[in-house]
């Protein structure tokens, strides 16, 4: 058995009497005080979440940003410098390898944040085909990620002197001081929860400190420590796609409805041709939210039907009890062919019990970021 990696602030967490659980390869706090009471923390107030299990990585050399722009999906060219970007490896066959983060630096210089995973297969994808003067970088241990997520983060970062003005999915370089010593950290304006938030990177080997300072202000407004749990329900309310879940190397972006993170009119990039073709011709499922009208929960891999044991047309690729709405949701691929369209009802079967749903797009609760 592979011993799990533990990030580089295991003993904050286990001194929070966190409950772990692996995730990615990675030893992983799950919760702290109730996956609940973190959502809700998230969605009222403030919560922050270490997330260093998350890959890093750097593509640098003349014209960096246009190799990565002829492979990821996302057009990289419609942003600037300063700027981050949702994107797609895919595979040949259209299949996504990883969703992932750039971040433009400068034309010479994309840095990158991959699934823990996944992120030797991105790298992997992108070296198969790297001119000879562009260098790719593992930094997965050099920097860590703290997110810190809700209505208020904004007044936890300004209390620390970090930047705050920046528009969704900016980022500055800044320092922090803390212990009479200054720290360089990466602030984004971004987030895997639907409020307004930030994603603060230091250097590996500072977390400590940095994660210290960041608790203290949160807890200071009310907020809390989240773990795995309510980054989850907090991500499946919003509809937010889980790598292995709603994208996969057998989805595409077509059928998981992430369309709008692919570059069309771009002549080249990883998967381009299939991906295309699928477009046109229409893929043969599409990702649905559900939403249960009665008492229950659909979660992963409970199979979707027309009606109570009627033929299969689809499945459950998330699910989870929604903190904010009180019910049952899900996120589910339905077959094109079933007929099935938002406004619909289906039945799924939660261990042989039939749970009705209706068919909605999410996101499921209203974002704020």
């Amino acid at each position: 058995m592979t011993e799990l990696l533990a990030g580089p602030i295991a003993d904050r967490h286990a001194a929070l009497q966190a409950s772990f659980a692996a995730f990615g390869g990675w030893d992983m706090p799950v919760s702290y005080s109730g996956t609940v009471a973190e959502h809700t923390a998230v969605r009222e107030a403030v919560g922050i979440f270490d997330v260093s299990h998350l890959g890093k990585a750097l593509v640098a050399g003349p014209g960096a940003a246009a190799f990565v722009n002829r492979t990821l999906a996302n057009d990289l060219g419609k942003v600037v410098p300063g700027k981050a970007q949702y994107t797609m490896c895919c595979t040949p066959e259209g299949g996504v390898i990883d969703d992932l983060i750039t971040y433009l630096v400068s034309d010479d210089e994309v840095f990158l944040i991959p699934n823990a995973a996944n992120t030797s297969a991105v790298l992997e994808a992108l070296r198969a085909v790297v001119p000879d003067d562009i260098e790719i970088t593992d930094l997965h241990r050099e920097y860590a990620v703290f997110a810190v997520q809700g209505p208020r983060s904004t007044d936890v970062l300004d209390a620390l002197g970090l930047p705050t003005g920046m528009d969704y999915m900016a980022f500055d370089d800044a320092e922090i001081t803390v212990d009479g010593a200054t720290r360089r950290v990466r602030v984004c304006r971004t987030g895997y929860t639907g409020e307004h938030g930030y994603e603060v990177l230091p250097l590996w080997a500072d977390a400590g400190v940095v994660w210290d300072a960041l608790i203290a202000e949160v807890t200071a407004r009310d907020g809390l420590p989240a773990g795995l749990g309510a980054r989850d329900t907090l991500r499946t309310e919003m509809g937010y796609a889980l790598h292995g879940h709603e994208l996969s190397v057998d989805v595409t972006p077509v059928q998981a409805r992430s369309s709008w993170a692919v570059g069309w009119d771009k002549p080249e990039f990883f998967g381009r041709d299939a991906l295309v073709a699928e477009r046109e011709a229409g893929p043969a499922r599409r990702l649905y939210g559900l939403k249960a009208t009665g008492r229950g929960v659909p979660r992963a891999d409970c199979t979707v039907h027309a009606e109570a044991g009627g033929e299969q047309i689809g499945v459950c690729t998330s699910g989870t009890f929604s903190p904010t709405l009180k019910q049952g949701i899900a996120l589910a691929f339905i077959d094109v062919a079933s007929g099935i369209k938002k406004g619909a009802s289906v039945v799924v079967d939660v261990r042989g019990r039939a749970l009705e749903c209706d068919v909605v797009l999410p996101p499921f609760v209203e974002g704020h970021v």
